[in-house]
């Protein structure tokens, strides 16, 4: 390779690179209305819940990651399924952690950390094969947390303090 071939290299490649890191930037930009979808998938989840229960949330779970990571962009089907599961998973674990682990393990429940921790690989699994950012995975957990997880927990557990039922420890 050439002084001038390594240059050229330098200078063309730079503005390439930067410009498919803003293309796939631009890429993920959404479209729609975040919250208002994460909203309406814990209002959906909450239905289903109280028709299903639990098992009935799961095997609704399995169903949309099958159909919705499909797709080869992330949308807000995904991302449904992504609130919906961190949701569940969350409400889960903070129920099983609140058991003894004798009962736990009496009734076949599993640790509060298996529930947390399978739903962040799911989660993590999922935002690589879209390559979301480690930060955007945050801002999504905190729309979540703040839009989702108080509207399924009012709808599911209405007697309950939804401040005081915070999730459990990742």
């Amino acid at each position: 390779m050439t002084a001038v071939t390594a240059a050229l290299m330098l200078t063309v490649g730079m503005p390439l690179a930067m410009r498919d890191a803003a293309i796939q930037a631009r890429a993920y930009a959404p479209t729609w209305d975040r919250a208002a979808n994460i909203n309406d998938a814990a209002e959906r989840l909450a239905k289903l819940h109280q028709r299903q229960g639990s098992q009935g949330v799961l095997k609704f779970l399995d169903a949309c990651y099958r159909t919705h990571l499909l797709s080869s962009t992330f949308n807000e089907g995904v991302e449904a399924c992504l609130a919906q599961d961190y949701i569940h998973a969350q409400t889960l674990a903070t129920i099983y952690a609140r058991l003894p682990p004798q009962a736990r393990q009496q009734r076949g429940l599993p640790a509060p950390e298996l529930i947390s921790q399978g739903m962040q690989q799911r989660l993590i699994t999922t935002f690589r094969q879209y390559k979301i950012s480690p930060e955007e995975a945050v801002v999504f957990q905190k729309l979540v947390e703040k839009h989702g997880l108080s509207v399924f927990l009012k709808a599911v557990f209405p007697d309950t303090d939804t401040k005081s039922a915070k999730p459990a420890e990742k």
